[in-house]
Formats: C-alpha cells, structure tokens, sequence
C-alpha cells in the first residue's frame, strides 16, 4: 500500500464552550452508571457533539449540526418525571431526558436528538442569555407505611431553568408538560445593569448568581426576594476595578463556591453567607469550576492553562473544615473554558474543554492512580473523502468545501520527463460556498468525480465537476446541477454514492431512506441527471428498545438514529446500521436495461420473495409497501434482503462497516435490453428478479472494537468470523483507547488486507488467515498522561520498566473512565501505595504488600458484574468448537506462500511502504500496526487499481522492484499546526 502523507487539508478547531452529562452524579456505593449515560460538547461553530461514556469508551455518536454565528455558549439536561401507562399493565414510563442549550442571543433552544436539530425556542424581552442553570430534580422521599411518593403539584415535578442576563435580569423558564415557556422574571436590573456570569440552585429553592460587579447576590426562588450580596471586594492594584465572578458551585453540604477574575476561589457558608476561605490557586482568571458528588474534592481551571484540585484537610481534631490546594497540572494547550463531573460507582471523571477543543478527561476518585486521557479533536465520522477514477480529495468544514487533485507517486499524471521537484503533488482544483447560515450535516463526491452533493438539516444540493477546457488535466468546472424536488426539499443527515455512481443515498432527519438514481451519461457535452422519482426503503418493524431502568429516563427514538452505511462493490447491496446495532438490508433485483425509459411502478404486481417461493406463507403476507408495488428503474428495483430478519443485532453499534471487494467484475449494462425477459400484453414493462451474486460478506467492527463478518444473503457470520471470534483479538489491538473511524481494503494481487483506522493508529488484518491462537508477545501499547497511546520501542528497554501483557491487561481493568492504571513504580501523586506486614516481634520477617493488588482483587468479582462488555481474555488454547471450524489448524499462522518456500524479499517491502507488516506475516503474524501517524483526519482510496506491469524505481544509489497495490491518502492534521488564538504565557513559558 502506497501512502500520500496530507497536512495540507486545513480542518480548523473548534473551541469548547460547553460541557454537560445527561444524569447527575449517583452516590450511591453500588450504583452502576446509566447505560444511557451521554455527555454533550458543545462548539463555537454552533456544533453539539454526543459522546457515549461506554464504560470508559468513549465513543463519539453522533454530531447535531449548528450554523454561522450560532456559538453553544451552554448546555444542560434535564429528566422529566416517569408516568404511568394508560393500559390495564399500568407499567411506568421512563422521563425523557431533553437538551437545551443558550449562545449569544436571548433564545433557549430545546434539541430533538432523533431529529438532530433544534425542537423549539423559548425567548422574551431581556437581554443576551450568558448563563443557564437547572433546578435539581425532584427526588420522591422514602416509603412510610400510609404515605404516597407520588407529585402531584406541577411545580414539584418539573425543573425550571434559570437564566442570567447581560442587562442583570435573572428570569425563569419552566419545562412541564414537555414544553417550554417564559414563566417569570426573578430578579429585575439595577440602575448599573451588571451582567450576571454564571448563576447555579441551592437546592430547589434557592439561586445564587455571580456578577461582573464583584458581587454574589442569593435569592429565592419563590417570591423572587433577594436573601443576600455577598461582595468580593475592591480589584487587584493596577486592574480593573470590579472583579468578575466567572463561576460559582454548590456543595452538598451547602457551601458556596466561586472563581474570578482574580485567579482565586472562594468558599461561602452556605447559612449565613460569608466568606470562610480564599486560595490564590491561578496566575489569571478562573473561568470554571467542577465539585465532586460528596463535596470533598473541586477542580479549577482558567485562562493560565492550569487545572488544580482542591480537597477538605483535616485538622487535629479530625474535622474537615479547611480547603487545601493538592495539585495542578497543565492538561490544556490554551484556555480551560468549561469543566463538567459525574460519579458513580464505575466511573468518577471530570471532563474539560477549551480553546485548544480536545476534551480531556481527568479521573476524579482514582486522581493520582490513573492517567489523564485526552480524546480526539476531529469528528469519529471522516470529514475526507476521495473519487479515485479522478485522483481528487475531497473535505468540508462548517459552510464550505474544498476539493484537491493529488498527483501519482510514481508520475502518475504527471509529465514522465519532470523532475521529481518540479512535479506537482497537489493542487486546490475546487472549492464551493455554501449560502445561508446552516453547516454542512453530510457531503459525498461520486467515485467518478463528476458530482458532488452536499445537505444541510433543511436542503440539497449537487454540483457537477467537469474539466475545464483551458487546463483539463488540473483545473475543474464547477456547475450546479438540478435537484427534485423530493430530493431538494428536505435536509438530509448522510449522503452517501454507490460505488458505480449510479445511486445515491439520502438519510433524512426522521431517519427516512431514500434512493435516487442517476442517469448517467457518455456524452461529455451532457449532464448527469437525476430522476425525479426515489426508492423510499423502509426498515424492519422492531419492537422499541425500552429502558430496563425507569429512573434513568428515555433518550426516545434517538438510539434508533441511522449513523452508518455500506455499500457492496457492485452497488447491488446496501446495509444500514443504528445506535442499537440493528442491521436493515436491502438488495437490487435483475439487471441493469437501458432501454427502459426512467422509472415507473408495476402496479398490481407482487414481488415473489424467497419466502414465498419456499411457501413461507407467514413471512410472505408481510411484504412492504414498496415490494407490493415495486418501483422499476431501468429494470432493476430495490427490494429487502429475504434473510435480513435473520441478521442479528450487534452487542454494541458499529464503528465501521465495510463490504470486502468483489475480485470479479461486474456484468455491464444491457443496451439492447435484457433479452430473457420478454414483454405482454399484461407485463409491457418486464423486470427480472435474479438477485445479485457478487461478494455479500459484510465486515463490521463495533464500538468496543470487536470484529464481525456477515454473509448478508445467508443471515449468519462468515466463515472467517466464526473461526475468528472477539475473544482472541490480538491484546494490542484491544488495548487501543481511541476508536476506529474507517477502514479501507488491499485485495490487489490476492491479498485480503482491511486497513483499519483511528485518529492515533493504524492497524491491518489480513483475512486470508486466522488469527493465532496463543496470545503473542508484541511491543507494548501504554497510555501517557497526554491521552495519546505510544509504543514503547525496543531501544526504550533499558530505560523503562517493562510490563507483561497480563500486567498492561490489568491496568486498563476497573478503572474509573479516564486512562489505565499507574504502575506504581510511575505513581508520585497521593498517599504510599505499600504497607509492610509482620508476624510477631521479628520485622525482618515482614512483608510488603501492594495496596493497588488489594484493592483490585477485592473488587474483581465487583468488576466482572460492571463491566459486562469487557472483551474476553485470549486464552492460550482456542476452545473445541473454534478448532472444528478452523480448516487448516496444523498451518494456523504462515501464509500460502511460505510454505511454497516464496517470500517477497525486503527491497520490495521496503519500496512499498509494508516492510514492517511484511516482517509481520514472516513471523506468522496475520495483523500489524503503527503509532506513526497521528492525528489522522482520515485515509482515503486514490487508486485501487494495479499500476500495470511491475516496474523499477529509484531511490538514491538503490533500486527497488515496486509490487502492485492499492494508493491512499492519509490525512494528518497535528495540533501544533491548528490556528489557535494568543494565549498567557506565564514565567518560563515559551511555545516549542
């Protein structure tokens, strides 16, 4: 495989300027979090990213799409009341969990999540919204005998939300009913009409607000009365006057907290409203805070780039009534601008974000025994695409597109007499605008490059790209292409071509699945067009995945969103995947007839599916609506998989899916028509209903990176799946914290290698053989205080301890949800992790015992019930059932070729970029995997086609035989290289 390394490919970051879980902490000793626990960023690019925890995952989902000027200054959740059913079972109702958000005007914007775009807006005649807070939810009391735990009163079982204003107004919004509405305004502005900055509950009753006027001002939230100002002072000597309170906290015990512009926090009691205690913790200003469930331990983070932590000491009388500062740490490259908590008895994180837009998540319970992680900047959902017949590059940010030519490593395009300086790499051939206000939700370039399409939430629209007649090997036409109305007029989520060009797909916000066909045409002076009439494919009726637990609330048909789709080689199948993991199939009957005029429907005409050819009479009466009455495109039609009910439902939601490539091609089309299938008096329009016999295997990796494969027309796991299963993954691969984002495919010189990819790594698998059975000694994978996963090289031996892979096994079980565990030879942060044990009076018989090995074994029982999809340990030894499948168990890990005693020599590994997987597979190894690039925006196919007769290449004095293979481009976009604004340079800072 031939690498084009890209950092030209601009993808600007981000800042993060909100951050909230869906559930408050849990603390409770044996509380598992909610499975559906989620966490949502919020952009300055008017962005809302949802990340799913997963046990310590942390998967990004899915991406609400934000627009020009719309920055998400804030976010929180709130949890309606569960109800009750009105059916004799009088089950319980999980309370949907619902998202709102504030940014710059005087709107709160509520989210549909299954629709992906704003649900409505609530407003009034106040000024610009800086800060947004919820009433604690209403907890029932405990059961007496005789007493009811029921709400009656609306106003207890609702949670308002509370808003501070730029003129000083702090106003109510209530959320019963499942709506929102203005209810009252609090507290009106003063004469000097302070901004309030941050405003937090004092239980249900109470808000606290802080103001730019140095004040903290409490009030209730009943009559609106002002209980208390608590003043800050005068500024610092040569500053501003006033001090700026940029965040304030409550405890559990009732203490206020607060951060200012002056780098200090404050702690209030929360009675009597006066000051107990200051820290001068930052050199410039606080701008958030983040307090533990017990209120023990609060995190601060400001415009310095410090993250500090502050916990209760003790004084000699055992009482905890004074704070002191335990550490802080630089995890930010700029500005902390929002800090957010949740604990419960699995996880214990405090997540941060900022300018620098890479959330970094910090373990709170376990702070000093695990390591800081950070989570990737770019989108899990590739911004990169790529039409190889044309050798273009295609990327898109909020309202634009940019479209590139990329040159051929060995001449390719270019002239064969350049000079390799003088030869030009790439050049910027395209680049479109978007009009309007709304970012891009989708963007797909057809594998010809002659079109392009592109949607937001409430349009398409498609683009032709032709070549210019001044300069047709570089420069590109652009051209608008005509859109139906059915196509145009509603947003879509994803867009996505078919491998031949000749389909595309169009998920809209309802989750609505449409097919529009593309009538191509030879004729360079003619347009591709697109036909009027779509497919409208429908899923699989499913019962709705309900909540095994009331209290944690419903996320709605939200875990039903489509997030992937897959096309197979010859475009003659389609898979679609949801965030539950259910697989909906769909394949193109008969062939291809040119003679047919557009499209039509056979009326009156039932599809006779496999079913009902077998006298299935059962699952023949359940045809749909669109094989009823199929809709006939040049004699092919789109009908549902006959074995698509029994494809099962994936563990976990799928990261990647990919069909393997045919190695045969593809029947051309039929100008003169399809001949077997002759026309009468009652069918004038026949269709045949051969099912296509391409490559059906369906390659899946899921979410907690376990590999299946399907057959789709067979509705099982392959072969290959089978004698492969998720337990006997290599443990490298599985230690991997950074989720996969694509893959692409090798089958060049039958080969059947899968390029697996994440933002910090690159793996392949190599499908002709099984993987080993014995767990095999590789170079280590360990998690650095950074977030990113490195590998500790061989000359790194002498100078680092080494770990088994049991050992590495261990530090990445039980943890709270940030990194692995800290050996303890690396741990410099708390109390001593040994204590020295002896028997009688004789100390040199004494022992040292490690207190991390205890604690670990006395919660191993606990972690094997919490951590239910923990992969499974590889165990020497493939059980019975697995040798069965396995076709050739003497032979479990060589290749074909090197028992014929054929190996490709090193020169031409070398020449081909594979050198170390080719000394891979020589040691019997069928994967490989390198750390070398990073972070990666995406990998995109320039070329899947072999490059004709083998041919030499120079390099300096030596001379290399170049093999056949496939061409990418690897895009890196480093975050060294990302324009990010000025930030403070404290005493003996300098930027690397």
């Amino acid at each position: 495989m031939d690498i084009h390394r890209c950092r030209f490919v601009p993808y600007p970051a981000s800042t993060i300027n909100a951050l909230a879980f869906s559930h408050t902490s849990i603390w409770k000793a044996s509380a598992k979090s909610p499975h559906n626990l989620r966490l949502a960023i919020g952009r300055a690019n008017g962005n809302i990213e949802i990340w799913n925890p997963q046990g310590g995952h942390w998967v990004q989902e899915s991406i609400l799409s934000g627009g020009k000027d719309r920055s998400i200054e804030g976010l929180l959740w709130t949890h309606d009341l569960e109800g009750q059913r009105d059916d004799e079972n009088k089950k319980a109702v999980p309370g949907r969990l619902r998202l709102f958000s504030i940014g710059y005007s005087t709107v709160i914007t509520e989210w549909d999540l299954a629709l992906g775009k704003p649900l409505r807006h609530s407003g009034g005649n106040y000024g610009e919204i800086w800060c947004i807070a919820a009433q604690p939810r209403w907890q029932a009391p405990a059961k007496s005998v005789g007493s009811s735990t029921k709400a009656n009163d609306d106003q207890i079982s609702e949670q308002h939300l509370a808003v501070g204003c730029a003129d000083g107004t702090v106003v109510l919004h209530s959320t019963g009913d499942g709506d929102l509405r203005f209810l009252r305004t609090l507290a009106r502005p003063s004469g000097k009409k302070s901004r309030v900055l941050c405003i937090s509950f004092i239980g249900r009753g109470k808000i606290v607000a802080g103001y730019a006027d140095s004040t903290i001002r409490i009030f209730n939230m009943s009559n609106g009365r002002q209980l208390s100002s608590m003043s800050l002072g005068a500024g610092q000597p040569g500053g501003p006057s006033e001090i700026l309170v940029w965040s304030v906290k409550c405890l559990s015990d009732g203490t206020i907290v607060s951060g200012d512009s002056t780098g200090e926090i404050r702690f209030w009691d929360g009675q009597n409203y006066t000051l107990l205690q200051r820290i001068k913790s930052h050199k410039e200003d606080i701008l958030d805070l983040a307090v533990s469930a017990d209120g023990l331990t609060v995190f601060s983070g400001g415009m310095d780039r410090r993250t500090t932590m502050y916990q209760r000491t003790a004084d000699g009388k055992g009482k905890r009534n004074r704070w002191a500062e335990i550490s802080h740490q630089r995890y930010h490259s700029h500005d902390i601008k929002t800090m957010a908590t949740f604990e419960s008895h699995d996880m214990s994180v405090v997540v941060s974000g900022g300018v620098d837009a890479a959330p970094i998540i910090i373990p709170l319970r376990e702070f000093g025994k695990e390591y800081v992680r950070s989570l990737p900047i770019f989108p899990n959902c590739r911004p990169v695409q790529s039409a190889p017949k044309k050798r273009l590059v295609a990327s898109w940010w909020d309202r634009e597109i940019f479209i590139w030519r990329i040159g051929g490593m060995w001449g390719g395009a270019q002239e064969s007499g350049a000079a390799p300086d003088q030869r030009q790499v790439r050049k910027l051939v395209a680049k479109i605008a978007l009009q309007g206000e709304e970012n891009i939700a989708s963007m797909s370039i057809s594998p010809d490059g002659n079109l392009v399409a592109v949607s937001t939430l409430s349009s398409v629209k498609m683009f032709h790209l032709r070549a210019s007649k001044i300069s047709a090997r570089d420069s590109i036409k652009l051209g608008k292409a005509e859109v139906p109305a059915s196509l145009a007029g509603h947003g879509s989520k994803l867009l996505q071509f078919s491998p031949d060009s000749k389909w595309l797909l169009a998920i809209r916000c309802n989750n609505s699945i449409y097919l529009h066909r593309i009538a191509m045409t030879s004729d360079v002076h003619e347009r591709s067009r697109i036909l009027e009439h779509g497919v409208d494919l429908r899923r699989l009726p499913r019962a709705p995945n309900n909540s095994p637990r009331v209290q944690h609330g419903s996320l709605g048909e939200y875990e039903a969103s489509i997030i992937r789709a897959a096309w197979s080689s010859d475009s003659r199948i389609l898979v679609l995947s949801d965030l539950q993991g259910q697989l909906d199939s769909w394949v193109l009957e008969g062939y291809e007839d040119l003679t047919h005029s557009g499209d039509h429907v056979a009326n009156g005409q039932e599809l006779m599916t496999e079913s009902a050819i077998n006298g299935d009479d059962e699952e023949s009466n359940e045809v749909s609506d669109e094989e009823a009455q199929p809709v006939i495109i040049l004699g092919q039609h789109w009908i549902r998989n006959p074995r698509a009910a029994l494809l099962p439902r994936i563990p976990s939601f799928p990261l990647v899916m990919s069909f393997r490539p045919a190695k045969t091609a593809t029947p051309a089309a039929l100008t003169n028509g399809y001949t077997t299938v002759h026309p009468t008096r009652n069918n004038p329009n026949p269709h045949s209903h051969d099912l296509p016999i391409g490559e059906d295997r369906l390659f899946v990796l899921t979410s907690l990176h376990k590999v299946y494969e399907y057959q789709i027309f067979a509705g099982k796991l392959s072969d290959w799946s089978r004698r492969n299963p998720p337990s006997i993954l290599p443990e490298d691969f599985r230690a991997i914290r950074d989720r996969a984002m694509d893959c692409v495919w090798d089958v060049s010189d039958g080969k059947e290698r899968v390029w697996i990819y994440g933002s910090s790594f690159l793996w392949m698998f190599d499908l002709a053989r099984d993987l080993p059975a014995v767990v095999q000694k590789a170079p280590q994978v360990q998690d650095h205080p950074d977030g990113d996963t490195q590998q500790i090289s061989r000359s790194s031996k002498k100078r680092k301890r080494k770990h088994t892979q049991e050992e590495n096994h261990d530090l990445m079980q039980g943890t709270s949800g940030a990194g692995s565990k800290i050996p303890e030879q690396e741990s410099s942060t708390g109390v001593g992790s040994r204590i020295r044990t002896t028997n009688g009076l004789e100390q040199g018989e004494g022992q040292w015992l490690s207190l991390q090995t205890m604690h670990s074994q006395a919660r191993a029982d606990d972690d094997d019930a919490n951590h239910d999809d923990a992969p499974e340990d590889a165990t020497d030894d493939l059980s019975a059932l697995v040798r069965v499948r396995r076709a050739d168990s003497e032979y479990p890990y060589e290749r074909d070729d090197q028992r014929n005693g054929d190996r490709t020599t090193e020169k031409q590994d070398l020449v081909n970029g594979e050198a170390a997987a080719h000394r891979s597979a020589d040691k019997g190894l069928p994967y490989w995997h390198t750390f070398k690039y990073r972070p990666i925006l995406g990998i995109v196919l320039l070329s899947d086609e072999s490059r004709g007769e083998d041919h030499n290449v120079t390099r300096g004095k030596e001379v290399y035989e170049s093999q056949r293979g496939i061409e990418v481009a690897l895009v890196e976009r480093p975050r060294w290289d990302l324009d990010l604004p000025p930030r403070y340079h404290g005493d003996q800072e300098w930027d690397k």
